[in-house]
């Protein structure tokens, strides 16, 4: 896809100060898309750094943050959008929160922030989205766990998987005016704490033996932010691992 289909649009990115998310936002700007950095406040920093990288391939940029954990936040964010934006034409949600709990010690409150962050806001946002535009693209960042059950995670778990029924059910709702899919990444980053070791050893765990990059899934967002008669659909790009743990 020519960057004529991307030149001028605006995207808005949740999550995007550091990991998956910056990599979207800078893969967007330098194909010519004008980006909206998300963050909470704590991450204001990297969300600065975010934009410097953006503006960089002449594009604009701007940064709103917003604690998701509170649904009403998430509700009202397309209100506090900077005023120079007059229309989102890319939506991705890939803020999230990931935590360790199983079934027998998660408590209520951290099962309620988990659904909120990672499902509940992408709803609210993606509603929003749906309102200020008659045509769009939504793309949710999921995780490969969708395809089994990670029993060390449950609540992270649970909200990727109400996320992934989202992403379809928005996708039949909001048709044929905005298409509606997913990435589900697998071993891409390791989490905080964990180094390139953790990478390594997971990789046993997919087909290709080896570990992706922030990269592989920036490329798969703007295949489907390009390819117009797609949706309803979830890539996983996680090198065969939710395919060789189904066998």
């Amino acid at each position: 896809m020519s960057f004529d289909f991307f030149a001028g649009k605006t995207a808005l990115v949740t999550g995007a100060a550091f990991r998956i998310g910056r990599a979207i936002a800078l893969t967007l700007a330098e194909n010519k898309v004008n980006v909206i950095i998300h963050h909470i406040d704590e991450e204001k920093q990297g969300a600065l750094e975010t934009q410097k990288g953006c503006t960089q391939y002449g594009v604009k940029a701007w940064t709103v943050a917003s604690d998701f954990s509170k649904a009403k936040n998430a509700e009202k964010l397309f209100i506090r959008l900077p005023k120079a934006v007059k229309k989102v034409d890319f939506l991705i949600n890939s803020a999230s929160t990931f935590n360790f709990s199983t079934i027998k010690d998660i408590s209520l409150p951290d099962l309620e922030k988990s659904l909120t962050v990672n499902a509940i806001a992408p709803l609210l946002i993606s509603r929003a989205f749906a309102a200020q535009t008659r045509t769009g693209v939504i793309v949710n960042i999921l995780d490969t766990r969708i395809s089994g059950y990670d029993l060390k995670h449950t609540a992270y778990q649970l909200s990727k998987n109400m996320l992934s029924d989202l992403t379809c059910m928005m996708a039949r709702e909001f048709a044929p005016r905005i298409r509606v899919n997913g990435v589900a990444p697998g071993n891409i980053l390791p989490p905080p704490g964990k180094g390139e070791a953790y990478l390594d050893k997971q990789s046993s765990r997919n087909l290709l033996l080896r570990h992706g990059t922030v990269d592989d899934i920036a490329e798969a967002v703007l295949f489907l932010l390009s390819n117009r008669f797609i949706t309803g659909e979830i890539i996983f790009v996680d090198g065969g691992q939710s395919l060789k743990e189904a066998y």
